[in-house]
């Protein structure tokens, strides 16, 4: 007698005629749900990384300082605006900023209503983001070596701040520099400086600056500005502490006020 074929639809109908069947579906549909969470994980991850770079580089470089175990005067400078412009006022609406990433203070101060902002930055601008290269094609920003005369004429600017800079300088090139700084203020300068022990070595800055930051002590600095001839603006020192002491707020680096030249 002739057999029957079997119809396999009948066969994968009926689950129990394939062993594991419902075992296999049952992976199957675990191992679509992990594909879908694994999806919903990583685009959650992606917005948040997202969100955090619309803030800015700020973020990104307080968490770089912090894991190199340094401390930036730079950023120092964008917590204290809001103290500096209790101590000078209307001094605040023509600013020259002197540091390494002068770009983010830059684009801090030409935000505000009235003030204009130029920024000088002593190295060479490797890795520079979007913004901060188009602030040097207009020439808001420029690249130049402190070491020489500065490119502006006397009392070109209200004030002049400068951040970190100075600690890569040795009293050489610091002879040269901070008279520099001051001949082009009308109002004066303004540094922001790094305490001694604040900062480690660190590979980068060997590699770009050509040597670790020099960390100098208030005192030496005082003495410093006495034997250059400088003079302490003690008016705008007392308005700046007053506005300190009122916002609560603590400066992490030293802050030396300097007049201009009379």
């Amino acid at each position: 007698m002739s057999r029957r074929p079997v119809n396999p639809a009948r066969r994968f109908a009926d689950g129990g005629s394939i062993p594991f069947v419902g075992s296999v579906q049952s992976k199957t549909r675990s191992t679509r749900l992990l594909s879908i969470g694994l999806l919903v994980v990583g685009a959650i991850l992606l917005i948040g990384y997202l969100h955090s770079g619309s803030d800015g580089s700020i973020r990104e470089k307080e968490a770089l300082s912090k894991t190199e175990g340094g401390s930036s005067c730079t950023l120092e400078v964008l917590r204290a605006l809001p103290i500096l412009k209790k101590a000078y006022g209307d001094s605040m609406n023509k600013v020259l900023h002197v540091a390494p990433d002068s770009c983010s203070v830059v684009s801090k101060l030409l935000k505000e209503e009235d003030t204009q902002a130029w920024g000088v930055e002593p190295y060479d601008l490797y890795g520079a983001d979007v913004n901060c290269k188009s602030l040097v094609r207009k020439g808001i920003v420029r690249v130049a070596d402190i070491k020489f005369p500065l490119p502006y004429r006397a009392k070109s600017f209200s004030l002049v701040i400068v951040s970190d800079a100075l600690d890569y300088l040795s009293p050489r090139y610091l002879n040269k520099t901070l008279p520099e700084l001051v001949r082009v203020s009308a109002d004066g300068v303004i540094i922001f400086s790094g305490y001694p022990g604040q900062q480690r070595a660190k590979v980068v800055e060997l590699s770009k600056f050509g040597r670790p930051a020099k960390l100098r002590s208030s005192s030496w600095w005082i003495k410093y500005f006495v034997q250059t001839k400088l003079e302490e603006n003690e008016a705008a020192a007392k308005k700046f502490e007053q506005a300190s002491t009122k916002r609560s707020y603590r400066p992490a680096c030293q802050v030396f006020h300097l007049k201009p030249y009379g």
